[in-house]
């Protein structure tokens, strides 16, 4: 499989959540190298969105289809999907849990320093967890973007806690999983300043 094969299809998508329709009626198609930004007020649908693309969240009515991936693989199993908790064990250490990733979740071989310098984790290492700030473990969080390279990116709010020069460092992964022919669906309140990115604003129950 090849990036480039890669398409995304969701139709007439719906989704229930503790009785409330959420939304219905959604539909649209992502393709590789490309980035769909899901908007709205909190309680629009957006991280049930993300999380029923990641497979986590029972679909109510309505097709996902991913064409061009992995047929022995579930669009779960081929995208990282970054929710607002971090995944984090306190008592292990940076840099062993870019190699918990990396082993769980399967990788190509190479160390994991690739991944802690492009969140610029490498000076923390040997720290715990425990003793990282909010800024600091959810940059940890988002490493495994890089630990293990999967083709779709779904990110919830992912720049929930970051500074200004740690939003700019996220972008460019994006931008240059992008330029890889990745493909990312995110939520945000924020512009990121993803060129060409599409925007899906949800709302009132539909997707606008």
């Amino acid at each position: 499989m090849t990036t480039s094969e890669l398409s995304l299809s969701v139709r007439d998508l719906a989704c229930e959540r503790g009785g409330r329709l959420v939304f219905e009626g959604l539909s649209f198609s992502l393709g590789h190298s490309e980035a769909l930004v899901l908007t709205g007020p909190n309680g629009a649908g957006k991280s049930s969105l993300l999380r029923q693309l990641a497979g986590l969240l029972d679909v109510t009515q309505g097709e996902i289809e991913l064409s061009g991936g992995d047929p022995e693989r579930t669009i779960g199993e081929q995208a990282h999907y970054v929710g607002h908790l971090d995944a984090l064990k306190p008592s292990m250490s940076v840099v062993e849990t870019i190699e918990f990733w990396r082993s769980f979740l399967g990788s190509i071989p190479q160390g994991a320093e690739t991944a802690l310098e492009a969140l610029g984790l490498a000076h923390l290492a040997d720290l715990p967890v425990a003793y990282l700030s909010a800024g600091q473990r959810r940059r940890l969080s988002l490493a495994r973007l890089i630990a293990v390279p999967r083709p779709i990116w779904l990110l919830d709010e992912p720049t929930v806690a970051l500074d200004a020069a740690s939003v700019a460092r996220l972008v460019a992964l994006m931008k240059g999983h992008l330029g890889h022919g990745g493909m990312i669906v995110a939520a945000t309140h924020l512009d990121l300043g993803l060129d060409g990115a599409r925007q899906l604003r949800l709302g009132a129950g539909v997707a606008v």
